[in-house]
């Protein structure tokens, strides 16, 4: 008898628990407090300082011996070592990231290394970092390096809509620009997949996306209402879902490499992940109409510059704020997106870093395949 080979899987899919709803962390004391009396508290200074009010009360009136460590400047080598520190001198039992994606990145990161729970508690929709087995790594100076996977997603998630709130609506409109990427980086790296999970991922990653395209618009003019809210458990839930479902090969590919390669251009650290990401996409729709001719890529950019331009997601290089770019600037964001470990070859055709290029100064084109190549000079 053949007997199918097979190999050991782990799948990180889903926090342990989460804990969602108006007010939800002052009603979570006591499931913080199962994780110990000793809590390092993570995040950046200007967050843990304005949100103070939502979280402090309720580790006080558990009688929690909390200390507090600041991420700085990034999610970097240098402030986890420091972190690390930390954690040490506090006895720490658990950690607890409360922040953007990059407060809980560094969170997770610091839990894995030290062996330690992690609770995430977001302070924005801007990413889907609070529900990941997955932290990513910058430079001091914000570029991204690379990613970490971890052992696990956090052992508890409190997604308090009231604390979402307050953030900036720019953050919400970010994470729908995170978050819609799903669809077009999924379908493009595993929509032949025969795969049961992937399949399942491919398939949520389309119903994300029809929920953002169907509710954005009206959540980002009613923060707190019903929609409001389904918009936000979708960018920072289901999000992450399809991210554990199908793993690394559904999770990033080109939109991502290009938000990787524009971190290195200092200029872009002004822009949020997400609208980067964002327009990442756009780069790689158009990647698809030069390099195949691909007409569902020209249709299916027209239809997000339409959305981008109704909820206010960047377009073109010019909205990231690098209208002034030089051409060895953009070279060299390139050159990174397709380095040999980037995610961009994941797509089922090679890019080259001038073909890159190209696609990145042409994302509002009218769809003319061959327009960049007659009008542009980028050799």
């Amino acid at each position: 008898m053949n007997q199918a080979s097979t190999s050991l899987l782990s799948l990180s899919i889903a926090p342990a628990r989460v804990v969602r709803g108006d007010k939800a962390l002052a009603q979570s004391g006591e499931a913080i407090a199962q994780y110990g009396n000793r809590p390092l508290i993570v995040g950046g200074e200007e967050s843990l300082t304005t949100n103070a009010s939502y979280w402090k009360p309720i580790l006080e009136k558990q009688g929690m011996e909390y200390a507090i460590a600041f991420y700085s400047p990034d999610c970097s080598e240098a402030s986890l070592a420091t972190l690390r520190e930390a954690v040490t001198t506090h006895q720490a039992t658990s950690i607890i990231g409360i922040g953007g994606g990059k407060a809980l990145d560094t969170a997770k990161l610091l839990a894995h290394q030290c062996h330690l729970p992690v609770i995430t508690i977001p302070t924005s929709a801007a990413t889907c970092a609070a529900w990941t087995a997955l932290s990513n790594i910058y430079s001091d100076e914000g570029a991204f390096l690379y990613d970490v996977s971890l052992a696990r997603c956090p052992d508890l998630l409190i997604l308090d809509y009231s604390l979402i709130e307050t953030a900036p609506t720019r953050t919400l409109v970010a994470g729908i620009g995170d978050a819609i990427a799903k669809w077009y980086e999924a379908s493009v790296s595993s929509g032949n997949s025969t795969s049961t999970l992937i399949i399942a991922a491919v398939q949520q990653a389309r119903v994300l996306r029809d929920i953002l395209f169907q509710k954005s618009v009206e959540a980002i003019k009613q923060p707190g209402s019903d929609v409001w809210r389904e918009v936000v458990d979708a960018t920072v839930l289901l999000a992450g879902v399809i991210g554990g479902l199908g793993g690394a090969q559904c999770r990033t590919v080109a939109a991502h490499a290009v938000h990787n390669g524009l971190t290195h251009i200092a200029t872009t650290h002004k822009s949020l992940h997400g609208e980067k990401v964002a327009f990442g996409i756009l780069v790689q729709l158009r990647l698809e109409e030069m390099l195949l001719g691909n007409q569902l890529a020209v249709t299916a950019r027209q239809q997000l510059l339409k959305f981008y331009g109704e909820i206010g997601l960047p377009q073109t290089l010019e909205d990231l704020g690098l209208g002034n770019i030089t051409l060895a600037e953009l070279q060299a964001a390139a050159e990174i997106a397709c380095n040999p470990d980037s995610d961009i070859h994941r797509l089922p055709f090679e890019v080259v870093p001038q073909q890159l290029m190209a696609a990145m100064v042409s994302t509002s084109a009218l769809g003319d395949r061959n327009l960049v190549e007659k009008n542009i000079n980028i050799g």
